[in-house]
């Protein structure tokens, strides 16, 4: 056999690693402002305020609106998700152990990334809903508004995360479940429940953030919430012949940050509330 098989296996697990990442494994990533090929410990995202119009006398001068600029700066972290691949094992079992592997890290790592949006999410200063009641059209219809009064763009960029339980509560609105005022979500949504109703593509998600039964979803726009990736995820596999396995390490370096507050409303609620 070939000594460079070994470098055909490596290619293929990473390549695997990537699509399953890309598939399964981060639900959020697509849902915020993303910048790739990020160099160094850090990166910023731009945030431009508004201008404002005005009139102006016959021959005088056009006033100038000095939009503000600020920066948010965003930290960088390494991530890890590795494993042991015993040469012979894969002889021993009936199952695919490379592809175990591959789904393991990718669903690893795309926690990871999706765990950094949230935290960054919940440092939204905008609430509503409390925690000792369960979703309500009453309670989506206060984040929407808030969105609204706020000016955040209507564009379709809008996304609603909620929680399993929360997500049997929307399904009690006459309007989310039926056709008629609903639609099914983007194509990359494939693999999570999800549906687009007033302008906003709603999605389930398990890893929303919930202590002693309650639990903060969230509605936000795309731009308000950034997620920097250093490094893609890929793979190294090392052969250990003291071991005669190889170990398989997955890794990313990524960030995330909360760019504009008035983006994000965090939506209080039960997460044992009795549906209806």
């Amino acid at each position: 056999m070939s000594v460079s098989i070994s470098q055909a296996f490596i290619k293929q697990y990473e390549a695997d690693v990537h699509i399953a990442y890309q598939r399964m494994g981060a639900k959020l990533r697509n849902t915020v402002r993303s910048k790739t090929s990020t160099t160094g410990a850090a990166t910023v995202f731009q945030k431009a305020g508004t201008g404002t119009a005005a009139t102006k006398s016959r021959h005088g001068m056009v006033p100038v609106m000095n939009i503000e600029h600020t920066q948010v700066e965003c930290g960088l972290e390494d991530y890890y998700a590795g494993d042991w691949l015993d040469k012979l094992d894969e002889i021993k079992t009936n199952i695919d152990e490379r592809q175990t592997l591959v789904d393991a890290g990718a669903y690893a790592l795309g926690r990871k990334t999706d765990e950094m949006i949230l935290a960054a999410a919940r440092g939204a200063t905008k609430s509503v809903g409390d925690y000792a009641n369960g979703l309500s059209k009453g309670v989506l219809l206060a984040a929407f508004e808030s969105l609204n009064a706020a000016d955040v763009p209507d564009d379709g960029q809008r996304f609603g995360i909620v929680g399993p339980h929360q997500w049997n509560e929307l399904l009690n609105i006459d309007e989310f479940a039926s056709s008629d005022f609903a639609s099914d979500a983007f194509p990359w949504l494939k693999g999570t429940e999800s549906r687009k109703w007033l302008g906003i593509t709603w999605m389930m998600h398990t890893g929303l953030p919930a202590t002693d039964a309650q639990r903060d979803c969230f509605l936000w726009h795309k731009t308000a919430i950034g997620h920097a990736i250093g490094a893609e995820v890929q793979s190294d596999i090392t052969w250990h012949g003291d071991r005669a396995a190889f170990f398989v390490n997955n890794m990313m370096s990524q960030g995330a940050v909360l760019i504009d507050a008035s983006g994000v409303i965090k939506i209080k609620v039960s997460d044992t509330a009795v549906i209806a």
